[in-house]
């Protein structure tokens, strides 16, 4: 180990010279390289209260790793100190009361393992190496979104740790100002050290990916469009502009072929599931494969992890959706085709259902009347794929954004978004945001994100 020491600080500290440095630094998005100046892995609150009070008295950058798969690598920085929760991975559940006590490290499949033992879930994301902390306070969508709202509307307490070095709890009944924040506003007010997340009945589920021949993408995308708002909250289904990966267990004969997919679950009996389903593809081509059938929820929320290990090349870019009309579909179809790598993929979530029935000023997120959230991602495992990944995802973006709205998810953004992209993704909610930066951090030490400027 290095020279450093925290006063307080039991968790380990790895800095330049350790051996085991560069695994410790190394990022789930293998296109960003960082090296901070100290990464301190904490193993408890205390243990981030003591980081955050060295970072901000030394005048450290501080950047805040959870489960590490923020895609424009904003879980680390260069020459500062990198607080690391990765340690930090318990998770209990409360079966009576459906609640989940979840520690800041903790991936999706984490929860899942731990919460599918009850037949229950936390509405999280699709894949399960997901960090919980970057995606909860991003707003999170997932396959249980149309029923039961975004991650962040399951959100019933937080442990903070504030730029102070004070540690709060804070609910709808405490500290209710940054607990508005943290539904959405990212880790711009502070280093949550606990969640508290309400869970809902999902055991066996009607899932799997339907893919069809790229020729059939603009039928399925426009009969998706027209079908999804008939369905009930139990289907989560998204639609993807993919390629099929060549690589098991998918068919020799579809490898490289560009194709549509719709991926989902519905959570409740699977004989409505599949009745809702066949309705849906007797609207439809023949598809190249269906794979669709009952399997736990662990599986399909885990369905992409194998693909997507980490390290390898990622570009995000994305946008909300208001409306998807036949022009737009053609813009996607005739981007997605020019993909680079067959990783390369378009994905539409839907923003319907629950996520409608909560008001545009009750968390941060505020496009609550979308339609989708996009996100194009331009992925490979060659670093040589670089600046091809940035170019077709650059251009895709460029001409499918007139159709959007101005704002995006913000886990969906890179680093370099241009202009006040943050400022439109929280659209009228931002001013309220600055303010409460200010009370909070009024010195901006939580910046290493998708930054909001603290203004009283």
């Amino acid at each position: 180990m290095g020279e450093l020491s925290i006063q307080g600080f039991r968790g380990s500290l790895i800095e330049p010279s350790d051996t085991d440095y560069d695994e410790a630094r190394a990022l789930y998005n293998g296109m960003i390289d960082k090296r901070p100046k100290v990464i301190a892995r904490c193993t408890d609150a205390a243990d981030v209260i003591a980081a955050v009070n060295y970072a901000r008295d030394n005048h450290l950058l501080l950047a805040i790793r959870g489960g590490g798969h923020n895609g424009p690598g904003l879980g680390s920085c260069d020459n500062g100190l990198v607080i690391d929760l990765s340690q930090m991975r318990s998770v209990r559940v409360e079966p009576e009361s459906r609640t989940v006590r979840v520690d800041p490290g903790c991936t999706s499949a984490d929860v899942d393992h731990a919460t599918h033992a009850f037949g229950l879930a936390v509405p999280l994301g699709i894949v399960g190496s997901t960090g919980v902390a970057g995606l909860t306070l991003g707003g999170g969508t997932g396959y249980l979104t149309r029923k039961h709202g975004l991650t962040v509307d399951n959100l019933l307490e937080v442990d903070v740790v504030l730029a102070d070095g004070s540690f709060v709890t804070a609910s709808k009944e405490k500290h209710a100002d940054l607990f508005w924040a943290i539904r959405g506003g990212g880790g711009n007010f502070g280093v949550v050290a606990s969640f508290l997340f309400q869970a809902h009945p999902a055991k066996m589920v009607f899932a799997g990916p339907i893919f069809w021949d790229a020729k059939d993408a603009k039928q399925v995308m426009a009969t998706y469009r027209d079908f999804l708002p008939t369905a009930p909250g139990e289907l989560g289904v998204f639609v993807g502009l993919k390629t099929v990966p060549p690589v098991d267990p998918f068919p020799l004969e579809h490898w490289n072929k560009r194709a549509c997919a719709l991926i989902g679950a519905f959570n409740g009996p699977v004989a409505e599931g599949q009745k809702l389903m066949t309705s849906l593809l007797e609207q439809l081509p023949a598809p190249l494969f269906d794979w669709t059938g009952e399997m736990p929820w662990t599986a399909i929320n885990s369905l992409f992890d194998p693909f997507f290990p980490k390290g390898l090349q990622w570009y995000w870019k994305g946008d909300f959706v208001k409306a998807l009309p036949d022009e737009a579909i053609d813009v996607h179809i005739a981007h997605a085709l020019k993909a680079p790598t067959p990783f390369c993929l378009m994905h539409l979530y839907p923003i319907d259902g629950a996520v409608r029935q909560v008001a545009k000023d009750a968390t941060p997120w505020s496009a609550r009347d979308a339609s989708f959230s996009m996100v194009i991602a331009a992925i490979s495992p060659d670093a040589k794929d670089a600046e091809a990944l940035k170019s077709w995802g650059r251009a895709y973006w460029e001409a499918v954004h007139p159709f959007n709205l101005e704002g995006a998810y913000v886990n969906f953004m890179d680093a370099d978004e241009a202009g006040n992209r943050v400022e439109l993704s929280y659209g009228d909610n931002y001013q309220r945001l600055a303010s409460i930066k200010a009370q909070y951090d009024p010195n901006n030490l939580f910046r290493v994100n998708q930054n909001i400027q603290p203004k009283a």
